[in-house]
């Protein structure tokens, strides 16, 4: 796991790179790689890579970034782990690939020389990567399908600066602090900045699943190789698949695959574990006893979402050594400068991150396991149900005379304080609509009286959020559950649980692996949630022999929540109203 620059000065006329900005974007980024830190600058100036270390595969120097492969003219940095790089490597060595390390990265540059561009259809893993191709005087930029790993660019069209981060990028002090009004709309609207914009004009992310080259004539077509639509669309075709083996033990078999293949580590692997069944569920089908981390915040000890009692329970029963943290209101207002300074974009989540992260940190692991995507994948969100039953009553109620006017008026009379339920019948006609409506934090009509006129005008504009969030469904699953699924997979957690994952767990120097958000699992098991939907939470919490303890499989969801109206004196008056006013103090900072 690491921190990754890289600038190409491409054009001609561009001035070369200053090493000086590579060096200052790279240790920017200190945090995400504390283990070692490289800088290579091409003999002609006009490429300098960068990179800082955090050593989990091949912890010898020589697998160090920035990496050159044996025949000296490719050279890569590279943000994350390729969990298939065993089996790779022994079919490039059947081709007549040398290495000289042990390490994924190495593979990655192998696979480049054989490959090409495919190279990104045969990883199992999380990335971002830049390869320096000096043969062809090109360079290869790719991003994992989901997004795990993020990567951000700024392009002025003479040389294009790339990153992990938007800060680091920042530091290096040639890349414009002009504030994008889609960004900040985009914010407002979703509690998170939604890729491709960043609250920057001038910084843009690397799209998840896309790649592309640079050359001498800049960025070249963007390739999308994997967007997660397209799997759920193929697999509604697929369904009769999932009827020749009963789901939990597909379940059971598949997500125990994914696990082995995310434990691959030279230092040990621990877990995050929470009462919920997806955690519970990834520790129990490990093979082996893992160190599990749980947190408490203070003041939920006597309520519902004290979770530590059946997770201590849990982890004692599994053998595994175990670990539950208290953070109370004192620790978290000491932390709240470095909370927002390693905090990347403006989000209304990730504290909770921050804290478990901090905890597994403390117990010396360098590697943790999330429950992740269990949600997403499983159905567990009341948007499943909710979206296609707001597009089915607004469908309904537009073909009877005056029924849309009378269902917005019913809905705005039941909830008259509630902004959302006015725009019913402007927006939950179609998914994209709906989805705004489920998971929006403010309405576009909101946006001026927190931003002002102008920026809220410009930014809806340039965002035109309901068709950013149709784009997602390109092509469109047919059933309402893989719509939904994919809307949440490619928006809200893509951009905020993965985001904040991402740097609250690397401001701690923890690399944070997510067993159920992987690619390979997603294309085994679309046609098994596209059969069974909602019904595959109970066959997961079942999957385990035995399964879940009873105490887990029926504990109602709580969600992993920070307490934020007891430490930070926010409204009493309801979640949203909570988090509306968090999204203010958090939007503050970024100004």
């Amino acid at each position: 796991m690491c921190g990754i620059t890289a600038l190409f000065a491409y054009r001609s006329d561009a001035p070369p790179v200053n090493p000086v900005e590579v060096e200052r974007i790279t240790q920017r980024m200190f945090a995400r790689g504390p283990d070692a830190g490289g800088v290579y600058l091409s003999a002609d100036g006009r490429v300098g890579l960068g990179s800082r270390r955090l050593a989990i595969i091949d912890l010898h120097e020589e697998a160090s970034q920035p990496l050159t492969d044996v025949e000296g003219d490719l050279t890569i940095v590279f943000n994350g782990e390729i969990y298939n790089h065993r089996e790779l490597r022994t079919r490039l060595e059947k081709r007549g690939a040398r290495f000289r390390t042990t390490s994924d990265t190495e593979v990655l540059l192998q696979l480049y020389r054989h490959h090409g561009r495919s190279m990104v259809q045969l990883l199992r893993g999380m990335f971002a990567f830049a390869i320096w191709d000096s043969r062809e005087r090109k360079m290869f930029v790719a991003r994992d399908p989901y997004g795990i790993k993020p990567l951000f660019f700024s392009d002025d069209g003479r040389t294009i600066r790339i990153a992990s981060q938007v800060k680091a990028l920042l530091a290096g002090e040639a890349v414009s602090r002009t504030h994008d009004p889609a960004g900040i709309a985009g914010f407002f609207l979703l509690g998170s900045v939604p890729e491709p914009f960043t609250m920057f004009e001038s910084i843009r992310a690397v799209e998840a699943g896309t790649a592309f080259f640079i050359d001498e004539n800049g960025r070249g077509v963007v390739w999308r190789y994997a967007p997660i639509a397209s799997v759920l669309e193929h697999a509604e075709s697929q369904r009769h698949i999932a009827r020749l083996v009963p789901p939990r033990v597909l379940l059971r078999e598949l997500v125990t695959e994914s696990i082995d293949y995310h434990l691959v580590s030279d230092v040990p692997v621990g877990a995050f574990l929470s009462a919920g069944i997806d955690s519970t569920t990834l520790v129990a089908l490990a093979n082996a006893p893992i160190h599990t981390v749980t947190i408490l915040f203070d003041v939920f000890r006597d309520r519902e979402f004290n979770e530590t009692r059946e997770a201590d329970e849990f982890a004692r029963q599994r053998g595994a050594p175990h670990t539950t943290r208290v953070v109370t209101r004192d620790e978290f207002v000491a932390d709240m400068p470095k909370i927002f300074d390693a905090m990347d974009q403006p989000t209304i989540d990730g504290v909770n991150t921050w804290f478990v992260s901090k905890a597994a940190a403390e117990q010396k692991l360098k590697v943790a396991l999330s429950g992740i995507g269990g949600d997403e994948l499983f159905g567990s969100y009341t948007s499943f149900s909710r979206i296609p039953r707001i597009v089915a009553a607004v469908h309904a109620a537009q073909h009877v005379p005056l029924g849309s006017r009378a269902l917005s008026g019913a809905l705005a009379t039941m909830r008259r304080t509630n902004p959302k339920t006015k725009r019913i019948t402007t927006y939950g006609g179609t998914y994209a609509g709906a989805y705004l409506l489920q998971r929006g934090l403010f309405m576009p009509e909101e946006l001026p009286s927190i931003v002002g006129e102008e920026v809220a005008e410009e930014g809806l504009r340039r965002l035109s959020i309901v068709e950013h969030i149709a784009g997602v469904l390109n092509p469109a699953p047919s059933t309402p559950y893989g719509r939904v699924a994919a809307l949440e997979a490619s928006l809200y957690m893509r951009n905020q649980l993965l985001r904040d994952t991402d740097w609250a767990s690397m401001a701690h120097s923890l690399e944070v692996r997510t067993p159920l958000v992987d690619a390979s699992l997603l294309r085994q098991l679309a046609p098994v949630i596209v059969e069974h939907g909602q019904r595959c939470k109970y066959e997961f919490a079942n999957a385990p022999e035995p399964p879940l303890p009873p105490s887990i499989r029926t504990r109602p969801k709580t969600g992993f929540v920070t307490p934020l109206r007891d430490w930070m004196d926010l409204p009493p008056d309801g979640t949203s109203t909570r988090i509306r006013q968090w999204s203010r103090i958090v939007y503050e900072q970024f100004r």
